[in-house]
């Protein structure tokens, strides 16, 4: 079943300029178009993994079909119905830290978890959350406390007990280092087979889209169009290096101007 639509999508913004490249030089404004008429769906409780260049409008993507903001053209349908702005059911993990650095783990947490109403529940709910992302014994840690992969299981803890129907994550582990990440992916495998929900996840990392995804959009450089949207119907864990996933891999490095053997 669908869960998303995106239907002749486009989105442009105006640029200033300059005419002179000296002192006293003038401005004017362009019309920059950075999404160029994208069309795609995404299956109810699917991964879906977006790679392209920087700056093609990945993140812009994200934020529009999140309804953070708004295309210049085309519409975003969710259950069927045009979709525009935020909802409670839908959430995002940005690029930055989005913890709050004065309250702990426990109490970040709970943020996500106004909705429920009994006192007991909720504090069970957050201490399953916890101890569902690894941060077990780190509950009254305060962030500054936390390593980089333990601050990222937080967020993602906080996104999780709020129930989302919806995941967007905006390269969660760009800044982490390799083997963190790699836990990280292992734990997000693991999430997305616990809940029911549909996940949006952008990343530059071609392995981490094809170890994650069950469908990977590749988006051109800026005006950004769509170059190839891939079904990936292979079990977990999955070898990048031998069979038919092997085959896109080197399928995606070409889409996007790369050589997968350097």
């Amino acid at each position: 079943m669908i869960k998303i639509q995106v239907k002749g999508l486009k989105k442009s913004f105006l640029e200033r300029r300059s005419r002179m490249r000296f002192p006293g030089q003038c401005f004017h404004r362009e019309n920059c178009l950075v999404l160029n008429d994208l069309n795609f769906s995404i299956e109810r409780g699917g991964f879906t993994c977006f790679v392209g260049p920087s700056g093609c409008g990945k993140s812009t993507l994200l934020r529009i079909i999140a309804g953070f903001e708004r295309a210049s053209d085309g519409h975003v349908l969710i259950d069927g119905k045009r979709h525009s702005s935020p909802s409670r059911r839908h959430v995002f993990v940005f690029q930055e830290d989005g913890l709050f650095p004065w309250l702990t783990a426990w109490q970040n947490v709970a943020i996500g978890a106004r909705h429920i109403q009994d006192p007991e529940k909720r504090r069970q709910e957050i201490e399953e959350h916890l101890d569902l992302v690894g941060l077990a014994g780190f509950e009254n840690h305060y962030p500054h406390e936390l390593s980089g992969g333990m601050k990222r299981r937080a967020e993602v803890a906080r996104a999780l007990i709020t129930e989302p129907e919806i995941l967007f994550m905006d390269e969660p582990f760009g800044a982490l280092d390799f083997v963190t990440r790699i836990q990280m992916r292992e734990e997000m495998v693991n999430v997305h087979t616990m809940f029911d929900m549909t996940i949006l996840f952008i990343t530059h990392d071609i392995d981490e889209a094809l170890q994650l995804g069950d469908q990977v959009i590749v988006l051109s450089d800026r005006p950004s169009s769509i170059k190839a949207d891939i079904k990936l119907d292979f079990p977990h864990p999955r070898d990048l290096a031998h069979g038919r996933i092997a085959e896109i891999r080197k399928e995606i490095y070409y889409q996007m101007g790369l050589h997968p053997a350097l």
